[in-house]
């Protein structure tokens, strides 16, 4: 767990900002007079145009289509607290501690730009929450993506003010008797408040940026463990060849041949292959693994950029006196982000699937036994190896080229019409999500027989430490000590899930 500390206001914050705060980091506000006098404006704007009974979005009218309805002025201190409450209708599982976390941090990024109308009160009570460790609890469902995560984030919202649930020290408890314990004292939200919190993609965002740091690891655990398959194989390593990449200038995909290259360096055992071209799932791992490295700096670009905005409506410009209407709400280019990364991690699934599929057969391995199975002599008949996890792996590979459907393209028009196009973001974080955690179930699966490819391959003689790189000769030894050869059949269930948590965590310093 980390525990640097992460300043909001003074510049732009990184995808890796943000998994630092959900991953135990802690918050401060930059505390320059430049950033103070810039809430501070803003409210003080506000504050002015509701004396002069000014019409404001959301603060003198009421929410989306009903912004023709004006709002009596001894009404208008309730209507904020009015809005968390009937958002209060999300449904399904509850985003988890790491994520709610990751939540509030994107959301203070956002209300920290200065042009939300929030006061200090409000930004210091998401820094004390962070700081306290304590998380709203968070149902994942009820966002359309639209006009902000405005259901979700009314989750937030309520637990500024006291109100429901929040996750402490891992359970699940009330609110007020959370900060009963810690000395908390619940705000007070200010006319403008209550939509500034919800109206916004805090949540789509958070879950994004948590997205793309596991799908970076992903394609670097999938080289990996391509060059410990070519090995296993006993393929062939010019297929990865700096100047045949020389001639299709993908960076990333030039940069993942490299990583083949420095793993395989010293890859010299004898073969039993005749095969001039390797199947392409070894031959062509540089190209399907390099679409997701290609991918990453412009997903980078675009999440960054959502996680630095202002998502609100309307915004608040104390500086100039203007209030701005408009629908920086709007979550499409986290949905595009989404979509796009899903399906890349989905095809990193896909193409240790082929290498698995490969390995384990006995008619294509080069040699190795069925399945990979260890066991010997009279005891072979009954013993069945990695059969049943191939099997799995096609399982896990299937459901996530299922999810790869677009979540985008599915808008529904919803809210009397008001919001008749919508972004879908929320839902096509939560898909990528579901389709990374299938993938690093495959992962798994796949470093664990990989793995037992070359311990066969050292079993039969076909290959000693002097003819394995001194990175894969790490990495192998790495899975031993914590994996046993299977020479007997046993549930490794245990074992899949062990090394699947520890992909999450991105245990290892791979490249």
């Amino acid at each position: 767990m980390t525990t640097n500390s992460i300043t909001f206001g003074k510049g732009r914050l990184t995808i890796e900002d943000v998994v630092d705060i959900a991953n135990g980091a802690n918050a401060q506000l930059n505390n320059s007079d430049e950033f103070t006098a810039k809430i501070d404006r803003g409210v003080e704007f506000l504050e002015r145009l509701l004396k002069e009974e000014g019409v404001i979005y959301g603060v003198t009218t009421g929410y989306g289509d009903s912004c023709t309805v004006a709002i009596p002025m001894d009404l208008v201190d309730e209507l904020p607290l009015h809005l968390t409450r009937f958002h209060g209708c999300g449904l399904g599982e509850n985003l988890d501690e790491q994520q709610a976390r990751a939540v509030l941090a994107t959301r203070l990024c956002s209300l920290s730009q200065g042009v939300s109308g929030v006061t200090h009160d409000l930004l210091n009570q998401i820094v004390t929450l962070i700081n306290h460790g304590v998380s709203p609890r968070i149902p994942q469902e009820g966002s359309v993506g639209a006009s902000g995560d405005l259901t979700p984030l009314s989750y937030l919202a309520a637990a500024l003010i006291g109100e429901r649930e929040v996750i402490y020290k891992g359970e699940i408890r009330a609110t007020a008797d959370v900060f009963k314990e810690l000395n908390i004292t619940p705000i007070k939200l200010k006319p403008k408040e209550g939509l500034a919190l919800m109206n916004g993609t805090s949540v789509m965002t958070a879950l994004a940026c948590l997205a793309y740091k596991r799908a970076e690891y992903l394609a670097q655990m999938a080289t990996k463990i391509t060059a410990m398959v070519s090995v296993g194989m006993q393929g062939n390593d010019f297929h990865f060849d700096e100047a045949l990449f020389a001639v299709k200038p993908h960076p990333g995909q030039q940069q993942i041949a490299a990583w083949l290259r420095s793993d395989l360096h010293n890859e010299t055992p004898p073969r039993n292959s005749d095969r001039l071209q390797d199947r392409y799932s070894l031959r062509c791992a540089p190209h399907v693994i390099g679409v997701l490295q290609d991918s990453l700096p412009f997903l980078r670009q675009m999440i960054e950029n959502e996680l630095n905005s202002a998502n609100d409506n309307p915004i608040i410009d104390g500086d100039n006196e203007r209030v701005l209407h408009g629908g920086h709400f709007y979550g499409g280019h986290i949905a595009m982000a989404m979509d796009m990364l899903k399906t890349a991690v989905a095809n990193i699934a896909d193409l240790l699937d082929r290498q698995m599929a490969q390995l384990m057969d006995y008619k294509f391995n080069n040699g190795l036994p069925f399945n990979l199975t260890g066991s010997t002599g009279a005891r072979k008949p009954i013993n069945h190896g990695f059969k049943a996890v191939q099997i799995g792996i096609s399982a896990w590979t299937a459901e996530a080229l299922k999810g790869t459907m677009p979540a985008s393209v599915f808008s529904r028009s919803t809210e009397c019409h008001n919001q008749d196009k919508v972004s879908m973001g929320t839902i096509a974080s939560r898909d990528c999500l579901r389709v990374l955690q299938l993938t690093e179930q495959v992962t798994s699966a796949s470093l664990l027989a990989a793995t037992q490819a070359l311990v066969l391959r050292e079993k039969q003689g076909e290959l000693d430490d002097t003819q394995l790189s001194k990175e894969l000769k790490t990495m192998r030894d790495a899975v031993l000590s914590e994996f046993a050869f299977v020479d007997e059949d046993r549930p490794l269930e245990n074992d899949l899930r062990n090394f699947m948590a520890k992909i999450q965590q991105q245990h290892w310093t791979l490249y």
